[in-house]
This record gives structure tokens, sequence and C-alpha cells, in this order.
């Protein structure tokens, strides 16, 4: 039989687990919401943290700092140029030579100068285009075929003009297009011809982009080899500049020889006058000179008679007897 003090006790208790059970209800929906919270905070964050975190997406690195992305090298566009200046036993076969080591690299030989020197040595200036990748192996065989006086070498990097060109062709590409539809859905004539006109102007942009972009491409697909072939070397100069004693003579007899051969030239070319000259007066002399007619010598004129002589007076008789 209960007691009267029983049944309050009861109903707290009953409360007590109430609030106890309602607790824990509370505790575990928030539980609930904060993992879905979490779950849908994770499934929207890969491509934040790929793109603070490495290319792959990877967390940082334990000093809290987030690494930088690894750029991937584009391949470079790089003008290369070179000039070999060759001292050959002899430039034909040389240049036979250089023709050949061209051709079988895949390239081709532009443009071909050949003279002489003052002393009558053939010297021999061609260019040669050759691919890039063969351009170290075309270097290496020119330079067996004779001795080297010099060799200079440069190299230009074009990427940025490159990839200028390349972004500006394609958007004046596009924009020639946009004028091209504006045309086909023009209806007015004033509509049409200033159309015409802009068309005209983005089309010789472009072009004289797509004209500098082969001119890059091909410059940058062949590279340039300047090949300067001779039997004798170029004189180097002194390190300071300076003429010396051996330089002086050797512009003096250079002056002399010269001087001497003006001097030849000259007579050689007043020698016919001078052997016509020669022949007139001889004909002179010897043909016309007798057969003209001489002259009568004149006969002097009689002077007048001159005073007759006077008889000198006898001497006296006296004046003889004085004289005894």
């Amino acid at each position: 039989m209960r007691t009267p003090h029983t049944a309050p006790r009861l109903r707290t208790l009953a409360g007590v687990l109430l609030a106890a059970s309602l607790a824990l209800a509370g505790c575990g929906g928030a539980d609930d919401a904060g993992g879905g919270s979490a779950k849908a905070a994770s499934r929207g964050r890969p491509e934040q943290a790929g793109a603070l975190g490495t290319p792959g997406g990877t967390a940082g690195h334990g000093n809290g700092r987030t690494p930088r992305a690894t750029p991937v090298p584009a391949p470079g566009s790089v003008i290369r140029t070179a000039s070999l200046t060759l001292a050959v036993r002899d430039v034909a076969e040389a240049l036979a030579a250089a023709r050949r080591t061209a051709e079988e690299a895949g390239g081709f030989v532009g443009d071909e100068t050949t003279n002489r020197d003052a002393g009558g040595h053939e010297r021999t200036r061609v260019v040669l285009r050759v691919p890039t990748e063969r351009y170290d192996e075309v270097l290496t065989a020119l330079q067996g075929t004779g001795r080297l006086v010099r060799r200079t070498a440069k190299a230009v990097d074009v990427s940025d003009q490159v990839v200028d060109v390349d972004s500006r062709v394609r958007s004046q590409r596009a924009s020639v297009g946009r004028v091209r539809t504006l045309m086909d859905k023009a209806t007015r004539l004033s509509d049409v011809v200033a159309l015409e006109g802009e068309l005209s102007t983005r089309q010789a942009d472009l072009e004289s982009l797509l004209a500098r972009q082969a001119s890059l491409k091909d410059r940058v697909e062949l590279a340039t080899v300047t090949l300067s072939l001779s039997r004798t070397p170029a004189r180097q100069a002194s390190g300071d500049g300076t003429p010396g004693f051996t330089d002086a003579l050797a512009g003096g007899w250079h002056a002399f020889a010269g001087m001497l051969r003006w001097i030849a030239l000259a007579l050689g070319a007043a020698l016919p006058f001078a052997a016509l000259a020669t022949l007139l007066v001889l004909l002179w002399l010897r043909v016309v000179r007798p057969r003209l007619p001489r002259r009568a010598e004149p006969v002097p004129a009689t002077g007048a008679p001159g005073p007759l002589p006077s008889a000198r007076p006898a001497p006296d008789a006296a004046e003889e007897a004085g004289r005894d």
C-alpha cells in the first residue's frame, strides 16, 4: 500500500527523466546539424582548397603558409643568328661544302656575294638558313671546312612578341567577323558604306599582323648563319690601335707602288700619241721637206765708190838741203 508521500516523489522522478530525455534528444539533433553543415562545407571547399593550395589541391605545409603553384614553362621562341669568317685553301670547294651542309640539314642558301680584293684573292659571303634544332650541328660542320678567324653568335628571346602578336591576330579576326556580321544585317546604304570602310581598315590591320606573325615564325624556326670565306685571313688590328714602324713601312711601300703604277698608266696612255707625233715629224723631214722648192739666195747689192786717193805734194828743195 502506497503512502501519501510516495506519489509526489514519483512525479518528480518522472519529470527529471523526461527533462533528461529531451536534453539528450536536443544534443543529438545539434550534433546531426553540425555534422551536416561540416559535410556541406567540406563539399563546397575543394575548389577553394585547390586554388589556395598546390596545383593538386593539397593542404599547406605545417608552417601555415600556402605554397605557390609552380607554373609550367612554355616553349620559348628564340631567334638565333651567327657569323663565321674562315680562311680556306679553295674558296669554291669550301662554298660547295657549305651548300651541302645546309641542304642536308633541311635548310637552304640565301644571299651570296663573290668578289676579289686588291691582291686578287677571291672572297665569298653567303647567308645560310638552317632549322633551329640543327643550328649547333651546322656551325660545327662549317668550322671544319677551314681555319676559324672570327665567330659571333647571338640569341634573342621573342616569346613575348610571339604571344602578343598571336593574341592581336585572334582579336583582329574576331573584330573582322563582327563587322561582316553587321554588314549582312545592314539595310541602309549609308550603313553599308560605313561598314565597308571599317572592314577595309580592320582587314589591312589583320594582314599586317599576319605578315609580322609569319616573319617571327620564319626567324624562330630557321636560324641565320652568315659565312665569309677567303684565302687569306683578315689582319687583326693591334690592341691599342697605334700604327707601328712596319705599318708605316708597308703604307709607304704601297704608296710608292701606287705612284709607279699611276706613272706607268700615264705613260701607257700617252705612248700612242707620242708614236703618232714621231711618225709625223719623220714624214715631214724625210718626205715632205726635201720636195719643197728651194728659195733663190739674194745677190748682195754693190756699194757706192769710195773717195779717190789724193796726191802728196812734192817736197821743196830748201827743205831737202836743210835735211842734208
